[in-house]
């Protein structure tokens, strides 16, 4: 289970997140909202990368607040970008060992680490320069990045960005099955509610970095609150 509790960001005057109480408790989770709702701002404070925080995150009984970024990675959680971040001068294949080497070493050899996370993710050719890859496969050597060495939580922010309708049902496949293919948890970020819908078993959605939904993810894609926080004031019907 992951407990946030009164969880606020803030850049001075500004935040991004506020008070924000939230417990999760399934491990497929989506992050749903419009611009300027707080989700990236959220993952950030997972990850550790966000401004002036007060309040507390817990997940699995732990309270990572304190932790710093390098710490949480060792302990176990790991992310991927808007953007991709990838050395376009290095393989595939390598762009995931440097990965490893900033995790527990307890699941064998890195290399062999790098293996599986290609095969599991459906890299076909990791041994091709990051330079050399498509969309879809530099999304696959990211997420590969982040489900290897054996992480406990992974955040996802807009992983099918880019990639095209067939891809991202592809995608989506992995991404339903990573718990159970992994054991880590899984929240999820995306635009595309309907990637979420076929992802994630529940949801929360945010606007101006407070909670407006929670649950299971047709009841919040459904809710009328989400629609008006999409859609402007008076809007109604399901997202």
């Amino acid at each position: 289970m992951i407990v946030l509790d009164d969880l606020t960001v803030s850049f001075g005057a500004v935040r991004p997140l506020d008070e924000l109480s939230l417990t999760i408790a399934a491990p497929t989770h989506g992050i749903i909202g419009p611009n300027g709702a707080g989700k990236t701002t959220l993952l950030n404070a997972f990850s550790g990368f966000a401004g002036s925080i007060s309040g507390r995150i817990t997940v699995f009984g732990e309270d990572i607040t304190a932790m710093s970024p390098r710490r949480r990675a060792i302990w176990g959680v790991r992310r991927t970008f808007q953007t991709v971040q990838l050395a376009d001068d290095l393989s595939a294949r390598d762009n995931i060992v440097i990965s490893v080497d900033h995790c527990p070493h307890g699941f064998g050899h890195k290399h062999d680490a790098a293996d599986a996370v290609c095969e599991l993710v459906g890299l076909d050719d990791p041994n091709r320069l990051a330079s050399e890859l498509s969309t879809y496969e530099r999304r696959l050597t990211e997420i590969a990045r982040a489900l290897a060495g054996k992480p406990r939580l992974v955040l996802m922010d807009e992983p099918a960005a880019g990639v095209s309708s067939s891809e991202r049902t592809l995608l989506s496949e992995l991404l339903r099955n990573l718990a159970e293919s992994t054991g880590a948890w899984l929240i999820l970020i995306d635009h595309d509610v309907e990637l979420i819908s076929a992802v994630c078993e529940t949801a929360t959605a945010l606007d101006f970095g407070a909670h407006v939904a929670s649950g299971p993810t047709a009841d919040v894609l459904a809710d009328p609150l989400v629609a008006e926080a999409y859609l402007g004031s008076g809007a109604s019907g399901a997202v």
